[in-house]
């Protein structure tokens, strides 16, 4: 092995300095470059003292006084990008015929806004929760996920995030949705890309700025008030409205720990209530949609919850048909 752990190496396309964290296998190494670290192909990388001997001597300048320089502003650095990216990094092992196959992938969420995040992470197959962390990144950085299989990759896998400002903005959203669904023709033919390439990686963007803050169209109540009619500054309970969310799930375990002495008509009651509970925060959220899981069984919730649906002027239409995560157990409503 040409490197080990803890090498100082020189990045070539970029003249940067950094050193090995860590071997990935025969081809690839994972690197730190000013605090970052991300893999790289070693013929993309080399030791510093080559390129000492490889550089030609400097030549000593003439001398120029001070009066005789001329000033300019330097020009700022620009950021490379904007946005936050999940990306998939293929460790690659040999088979029995000696031919490069993907073992895994390691998972990485990359932060190139100069903003930091809380995230929540959950990552799907088939519909079933399979691993969740709820952490945070920095501005300007990467975060190891885990890796997967990639005998897993085939089983549907969505890679969902709850992202949340760490430093709390009034003028930006409280939370915000992102996902990415890999599918199993794509990922074969982003891997023979980033191999024609010759690159360590391929990412998906998440979301390039985080999103504003939507504020309804302030209302002059001044003369309701001079009126005599009783006005309350709804503006400040709006601020404390907890998030809403696209998904709700209304299974009773999802709901309370504590849920087996209760009977059935109890269960259903704080189903529905839950239901009314997430449906006014979707519609205070401005929400275009929501997808209420009710599960299947004898079906007394969906009839329900269709019901009431139905007597809702918000709502434009509403369907339960099959979905590849939930079945036919969940309701997606559309709203006006």
């Amino acid at each position: 092995m040409k490197y080990e752990i803890g090498d100082k190496i020189i990045v070539l396309h970029s003249d940067e300095e950094g050193k090995v964290i860590d071997i990935l296998n025969d081809q690839m190494v994972m690197i730190e470059v000013r605090g970052v670290k991300f893999p790289a192909y070693m013929d993309q990388i080399d030791f510093p003292y080559f390129k000492m001997f490889s550089q030609k001597k400097l030549v000593e300048k003439k001398k120029i006084h001070i009066d005789e320089v001329r000033r300019e502003k330097l020009p700022a650095k620009k950021k490379v990008k904007d946005g936050v990216f999940l990306s998939f990094v293929p460790v690659f092992d040999k088979d029995v015929f000696e031919d490069d196959v993907v073992e895994k992938l390691k998972i990485y969420l990359i932060n190139y806004n100069e903003e930091a995040y809380h995230f929540d992470y959950k990552l799907y197959f088939t519909g079933e929760s399979s691993f969740e962390l709820k952490n945070s990144i920095s501005g300007l950085s990467d975060f190891y996920l885990h890796d997967v299989s990639f005998d897993d990759m085939s089983d549907n896998p969505k890679f969902e995030f709850d992202f949340s400002l760490q430093n709390e903005d009034k003028k930006k959203a409280l939370h915000f949705e992102a996902s990415v669904k890999v599918k199993g023709k794509q990922l074969f033919k982003k891997i023979e890309e980033i191999q024609a390439k010759n690159e360590p990686s391929f990412a998906y963007e998440l979301f390039t700025h985080y999103p504003e803050r939507l504020y309804e169209e302030k209302v002059d109540l001044s003369r309701l008030g001079h009126a005599g009619f009783r006005v309350y500054d709804a503006a400040k309970s709006r601020q404390n409205l907890p998030p809403a969310r696209s998904v709700v799930d209304l299974h009773i375990e999802k709901l309370t720990d504590s849920w087996k002495h209760l009977s059935n008509f109890e269960i259903l009651t704080m189903q529905l209530e839950n239901f009314e509970k997430f449906y006014d925060l979707a519609l205070a959220h401005r929400q275009p949609t929501l997808i209420v899981i009710h599960g299947v069984g004898e079906g007394k919730l969906r009839d329900e919850i269709h019901e009431s649906l139905r007597l809702k002027r918000e709502v434009k239409s509403f369907v339960n048909q099959f979905h590849p995560l939930y079945g036919y157990g969940a309701t997606e409503i559309y709203f006006k």
